[in-house]
């Protein structure tokens, strides 16, 4: 009796230590593919750098449907690591607003929003409202999640959120102005993007000064306009000091009034070729091609038809790279080759290529839109229309980097009808790889990824589903033998003359 009492209470003891670890510790294994539910180590710098509390109040409707539910689930893990990263610094508290109209009201006057989900009852599907967002504070200061999607980048959102509030002094962030690029008000969606985690400011080379060493990044994006040689070397004397640039261009240009293309001489290709850059005044073209609209005419009637564009890439294939993550499709509109002259001390790192039927044209060019398009037309591999050059510029033993993309459309106030997410996502992804050292840009695309059986190999679909049918049958198996040999150690261990 009195052995089981003490085995009773080591039991109690143990189990009362490790619900004292488990707060002290978090521990959860993550057998994901790619770490989906392990925390970056730019997250864990983050949080461990706080010098402020962080509260996050997370407006959750309860009783929602599964996938929602698992968004849930998640997020409170997520916190709950948060809590234990950051040694307390990050507090936290769900709130139900459908069961508290004040908490509703808080939640809509902070802005967030509720919304519409599909719910079965009763072999019906009806309309309920649901909240899933979030308010993240410090001090005064407040940061809005206003809705948490599922299997979205949610370590990214509340991350940055944290960052936005913690960092007061925000690196710099230069957009050149001053030879016919957009203002920041034309690609309001890129501002705002990169205004979480930089100060935007506009740089003038027309004064004759320097660039300020503060920009960690200058964004020069769809001039027009002439480089004059004083510009230029205010930007040569920028890379060599360290500094970085993104670099969208064009060396060529279409003219739909006018049905013909031409070279774009605005001095940057010349630029470029001295450091061993070397971009070609032609027209990449493209079998996998975006599409323009055509004015048709049959009959009486007049219809817009739209037309496969060789002359606008469209890329769905990129390179492996932080920039590239989570890219899926972007149409550059009359883009140029690129490649490095010789082998010189930068290095040179493709990013966006075409399909592996591609074409060059030297302008001028005459586009004709009603052109019956052949395989034969496309005798070209894949031709590298965005890149990444790393090294010394200007020989003074810093280095820098550079993101080219021989094309300024993709990505400008309008796009000609064709902007996108992934176009903004890209030149912010670019911004990001150049100036933000924490490495969030990995974290921008890091969500549940869904991989259903079907979409897997027949030898994997093979060997899941035997695995499923075996294995349970072999733990069993191998619980009897183990169960079966203790029986037998205790009936030879009581035949023994000296057991008692």
């Amino acid at each position: 009796m009195q052995k089981k009492t003490v085995s009773i209470l080591l039991i109690i003891g143990i189990i009362l230590a490790i619900n004292f670890l488990s707060n002290e510790f978090f521990l959860r294994f993550d057998t994901t593919k790619d770490k989906t539910y392990t925390l970056s180590k730019a997250t864990k710098d983050i949080l461990r750098n706080l010098e402020d509390p962080i509260t996050v109040t997370s407006y959750f409707t309860g009783n929602l449907p599964p996938q929602y539910a698992k968004t849930l689930n998640d997020f409170k893990d997520l916190l709950k690591e948060y809590n234990t990263r950051s040694k307390g610094m990050v507090n936290f508290e769900f709130v139900d607003p459908i069961k508290d109209p004040a908490k509703e009201q808080e939640a809509v006057q902070s802005g967030i929003q509720p919304l519409l989900i599909n719910v079965r009852e009763k072999d019906e599907v009806v309309q309920k409202k649901a909240f899933m967002g979030a308010s993240i504070k410090r001090g005064e200061s407040t940061e809005l999640l206003p809705f948490i999607a599922p299997e979205g980048p949610m370590e990214y959102q509340l991350t940055t959120a944290i960052k936005k509030l913690a960092v007061l002094d925000k690196p710099s962030i230069g957009f050149l102005q001053g030879h016919g690029e957009p203002k920041l008000a034309d690609i309001a969606q890129v501002n705002e993007a990169l205004s979480v985690l930089y100060n935007i400011e506009n740089v003038d080379l027309s004064t004759g000064e320097e660039i300020p060493p503060r920009f960690k990044t200058v964004v020069i994006l769809n001039p027009q306009d002439s480089f004059v040689s004083p510009d230029l070397e205010l930007l040569d004397r920028y890379l060599g000091g360290g500094g970085n640039i993104v670099l969208a261009f064009n060396a060529v240009s279409g003219d739909f009034q006018t049905v013909s293309g031409n070279a774009l001489q605005i001095g940057l290709v010349e630029w470029l070729q001295e450091k061993g850059i070397n971009i070609l005044y032609n027209f990449v073209l493209d079998a996998s091609s975006g599409s323009i609209g055509v004015q048709q005419r049959q009959g009486m009637f007049t219809f817009n038809t739209q037309v496969q564009f060789p002359f606008f890439p469209n890329v769905s294939n990129f390179n492996e790279h932080p920039i590239t993550q989570g890219i899926d499709q972007v149409i550059f509109p009359f883009a140029s080759p690129i490649d490095m002259i010789g082998a010189g001390t930068l290095s040179f790192t493709p990013l966006v290529q075409t399909s592996e039927k591609s074409a060059t044209q030297s302008p001028p060019v005459t586009f004709d839109v009603q052109r019956q398009w052949r395989a034969t037309d496309f005798p070209l591999g894949r031709q590298t229309i965005g890149a990444l050059v790393e090294g010394d510029f200007g020989n003074s033993g810093l280095q820098s980097r550079m993101v080219i993309f021989t094309d300024g459309d993709f990505v400008a106030a309008g796009g000609r009808g064709m902007s996108n997410a992934d176009n903004y996502a890209l030149l912010v992804n670019s911004v990001d790889f150049l100036s933000d050292d924490t490495g969030l840009i990995d974290l921008r695309t890091k969500g549940v990824s869904s991989r259903p059986i079907k979409d897997l190999e027949d030898s994997k679909k093979t060997m899941y589903k035997w695995a499923n049918f075996i294995i349970p049958i072999l733990f069993v198996v191998i619980l009897g033998i183990i169960r079966n040999q203790r029986n037998r150690n205790k009936r030879i261990r009581r035949l023994q003359e000296t057991y008692v």
